[in-house]
């Protein structure tokens, strides 16, 4: 199969038909044989019913419900973990990504030889409200990650089929997908400029506080990229660093006290200082720091978690009870 068409969802019965009518148009027209997976995260309108018969009418319509809503990195996940084309491509449910731009992305994987494309929608139809936090977060993610991406955001995306078997998408990581390739080892991540379609039905599932937990997810995907294997490194330095500091400091301390009784000079109790017991904190914060290193290394060499979504119902995908990473 040339093309796995990933389209997570969330209340979005309106566009629906004409983006399945879009997309089968792209299709047909370049003689592309493929797959339309709707990953529908939850929806409490009448999208799945769409999806049903959408997929009544042409089986590579497919879908997958699931029980409640998880948010967009799992619907992705779910989605990747069931593809089956070649190429995957990513596009959002409203109506704001083009389906005409699927056959350059398609060519730009296939003959071009990269593994992920990304889009760049140049030219945005948001308000200043939502396009200057965008390029303030795209920059921070282009110095943590060294990509030289516009819009690590854009839902609209191109995937060679390997990397979305080989990375895992969870909790709201969706935003870092080429961070997580680059660190699975996919280096060739390309861009292409797309176009970018006002809304056309509904209203925006995001609010501001997508650009909070944006910017605290960047700081925990840059900590887990660099010490998620080896803990140790981080904790356990840290916590070395606290404790002999405080340990010379405390030594210090009593040679000073030493030093005084043996030329007569009065001191006061060493226990009596503030700065044995600031000395004292540190050594024991870095004890604890290394004891968390040393628990954490043990945790992530024996227990690899696993984030488990409840698929309610699944359309031609042979996926059911449960999908997880």
């Amino acid at each position: 199969m040339d093309i796995t068409v990933v389209v997570p969802l969330f209340n979005e019965e309106e566009s629906l038909p004409e983006l399945a009518a879009w997309i089968r148009k792209v299709m047909q027209e370049n003689g592309f044989s493929y797959e339309v997976l709707f990953v529908d995260d939850g929806s409490q309108d009448a999208s799945w019913k769409i999806v049903e018969r959408l997929h009544e009418a042409e089986p590579c319509m497919k879908g997958i419900r699931f029980r409640r809503n998880y948010g967009k990195s799992a619907a992705l996940q779910t989605g990747f973990e069931a593809s089956c084309g070649d190429v995957v491509i990513t596009m959002d449910a409203d109506l704001q990504d083009s389906p005409d731009e699927i056959p350059a992305l398609y060519r730009m994987i296939k003959e071009e030889g990269y593994d992920l494309v990304s889009g760049w929608k140049k030219k945005r139809y948001d308000p200043l409200s939502k396009t200057l936090p965008t390029k303030l977060f795209n920059w921070a993610v282009r110095r943590m990650s060294h990509i030289r991406l516009h819009d690590f955001n854009c839902g609209l995306k191109a995937y060679r089929g390997e990397v979305v078997k080989s990375i895992e998408v969870y909790g709201e990581m969706h935003r870092f997908i080429p961070v997580i390739a680059k660190w699975a080892g996919f280096g060739k991540i390309g861009e292409k400029v797309v176009q970018h379609r006002a809304r056309k039905y509904g209203k925006t599932k995001f609010g501001m506080n997508r650009f909070v937990n944006g910017f605290l997810d960047l700081l925990s995907l840059s900590f887990v990229g660099r010490f998620s294997k080896k803990p140790m490194h981080f904790f356990g330095s840290l916590g070395l660093l606290l404790f002999i500091l405080g340990f010379l400091s405390a030594i210090g301390l009593g040679v000073q006290k030493i030093y005084c009784l043996r030329h007569g000079i009065p001191a006061p109790l060493v226990t009596s200082s503030p700065y044995f017991y600031i000395f004292l904190v540190f050594m024991i914060m870095g004890l604890q720091l290394f004891l968390a290193g040393y628990l954490a290394e043990l945790v992530g060499r024996n227990s690899p978690t696993r984030n488990t979504y409840l698929v309610a119902e699944s359309l031609g995908t042979g996926k059911s009870g449960k999908s997880g990473i």
